[in-house]
């Protein structure tokens, strides 16, 4: 029976791919396939209120505007009582669940430190294998030190906003170090021009060439030029 689910999932049957994931997360031992192809994993992180759902919807707009289909993984903080996932990044992309093009999952953290859920390279290995174009994560909202995505994604994506502080707080974020392109969203909020050229000026001091975009993502203003941003990277 696991072999006809497997062989579904791997043919693009959503409720297959769905089953096979909740037996990843259930350490369940299968016999996965290794992807055939390169599909690129985007990695977007970020502190809490950053506006990271609101920006891969948007996201997916333009990916599905440009033909490619797109796998979603949301990883959600854990209840306390159940530690499943609260699902708020589902409720927030509901417009997608039923396109033809678009998969969405959420996983719980399940407490695991980095913002990710603990199978998330299982899973990560199996959705490559799968008929998806690209692959989004989202991780909890994450602090300084906390940069597991950078081991999944294949580029990363740290979303901010203009009060996520000054210039040195910025040099002393380690998650700083590692990502490949910055989003400063909800630039319509004060203060948001002097934020950007902090930044901008901060990654010229350590000679980094990483790119910067400004987005408000919850009206779509600058997602179309960090998808392009993005697809050049990869």
């Amino acid at each position: 029976m696991t072999a006809e689910i497997l062989s579904a999932a791997y043919a693009g049957d959503k409720k297959s791919i769905a089953r096979i994931i909740s037996l990843i997360e259930n350490q369940v031992d299968l016999h996965l396939r290794q992807p055939g192809h390169s599909v690129p994993v985007i990695g977007i992180t970020g502190p809490p209120g950053a506006g990271k759902s609101t920006l891969v919807d948007a996201l997916i707009g333009e990916y599905v505007n440009d033909g490619k289909s797109v796998a979603v993984l949301c990883v959600d903080p854990s209840s306390v009582v159940h530690q499943g996932a609260i699902l708020g990044d589902r409720i927030r992309m509901s417009q997608w669940f039923n396109h033809e093009k678009v998969f969405i999952r959420s996983l719980s953290s399940r407490g695991s430190m980095g913002g990710l859920h603990p199978a998330i390279g299982k899973i990560k290995v199996f959705m490559q294998a799968c008929p998806f174009d690209v692959i989004l994560i989202e991780t909890v909202g994450v602090g300084q030190s906390e940069i597991e995505i950078i081991k999944h994604a294949d580029k990363t994506v740290l979303v901010l906003v203009p009060e996520a502080g000054d210039e040195i707080q910025l040099m002393k974020s380690g998650i700083v170090e590692v990502a490949d392109l910055f989003v400063v969203n909800k630039v319509d909020r004060p203060g948001s021009n002097i934020f950007v050229t902090q930044l901008s000026n901060m990654l010229k001091s350590k000679s980094s060439s990483k790119p910067v975009c400004s987005t408000i993502a919850s009206k779509g203003d600058g997602v179309s030029e960090l998808k392009k941003t993005i697809d050049a990277l990869i």
